[in-house]
């Protein structure tokens, strides 16, 4: 990703290094036992916090449910079992090998993609790429019949009224984020201040679009600021993230769970929020307001002065 993307990324978001009149705050968040909880679902752990009140194995056979809409949708509209040795960081990682052909009557079971991983190849890749981005905008209505989308919103209650409303309000946090909904401590008054939510997953990227669209993230990120760290490592994407929003007026912080989000923000030294989903923390959903995250914010950039932008 170079300058050159950097700079059209930021004029697409409506902002350039040049302009100085809002503020911009990027929240760059880890997915799962984040946004999401699945890991500790199939694995009790969820549950073992809460000392006997919740059901071990409904949480581990809700999990097993998501696992399998997972990897249906993954191998039957994402491409995966043809594009899961071929990872990529973000879906435009090889958009410079996508020449614009016309994919309407393209035929991917039988056009030899595969290796040697040559710019032939590259090609094939970056055509499932932009059909995955397709698909991503288009939504799970485009994939699921009415009796598949009553299936997942029964799946989607059951799973938020058995994490106590952690993925409603997950989701709603994310909505308060990108409309721009703060506490006076986030922005000062009478300064403009634009919200823009990243995903930094640790998971391999079609998997993890596959798990935004399912856990009705995808209205909140688009499918170009989800990125995987699966194999350059989370301080590579955070460098990336940083590249293409710079700018005096941007301040960036990190929720995550793990060691390596923490690691990576300490190393770009941007504040980092802990995610803890035992019950009665504060950095857990429910719980999480943006009056925490822009205090996380002050701490290492200072409250927001508009007029110091002036000079």
């Amino acid at each position: 990703m170079g300058e050159s993307t950097s700079v059209a990324d930021l004029k697409t978001k409506g902002f350039t290094k040049n302009n100085m009149d809002h503020k911009v705050n990027v929240y760059v968040w880890d997915m799962d036992e984040t946004l999401i909880l699945l890991k500790s679902l199939l694995n009790g752990t969820y549950a073992e916090a809460f000392n006997g009140s919740k059901d071990v194995q409904e949480g581990i056979e809700i999990g097993k449910v998501w696992e399998k809409y997972i990897l249906d949708l993954c191998d039957n509209h994402f491409f995966y079992e043809q594009i899961e040795n071929y990872n990529k960081p973000f879906l435009g990682a090889l958009s410079q090998y996508d020449d614009g052909r016309d994919l309407s009557e393209y035929d991917f079971n039988h056009d030899g993609f595969g290796p040697p991983y040559d710019d032939a190849s590259k090609t094939k890749l970056a055509y499932r790429h932009r059909v995955i981005a397709h698909n991503y905008k288009q939504g799970l209505h485009r994939f699921f019949d009415q009796e598949m989308i009553k299936q997942w919103d029964e799946l989607y209650n059951m799973t938020d009224k058995y994490t106590d409303r952690w993925l409603s309000s997950a989701h709603a946090f994310l909505e308060e984020c990108s409309s721009g909904l703060e506490d006076s401590s986030v922005a000062s008054a009478g300064s403009k201040c634009q919200h823009i939510n990243l995903l930094v997953t640790s998971g391999s990227l079609i998997p993890s679009l596959v798990k935004c669209m399912l856990f009705r993230f995808d209205n909140l990120i688009t499918h170009g600021n989800v990125y995987s760290s699966w194999e350059v490592g989370k301080p590579q994407c955070f460098q990336w993230i940083k590249e293409r929003f710079d700018s005096p007026n941007v301040r960036f912080c990190v929720i995550g769970d793990g060691w390596e989000e923490c690691e990576a923000a300490e190393l770009m030294r941007w504040p980092f929020i802990k995610i803890d989903p035992r019950p009665g923390c504060s950095h857990r959903f429910p719980g999480l307001t943006l009056a925490t995250v822009g205090c996380y914010l002050s701490i290492v950039y200072g409250n927001p002065d508009p007029e110091s932008d002036k000079e």
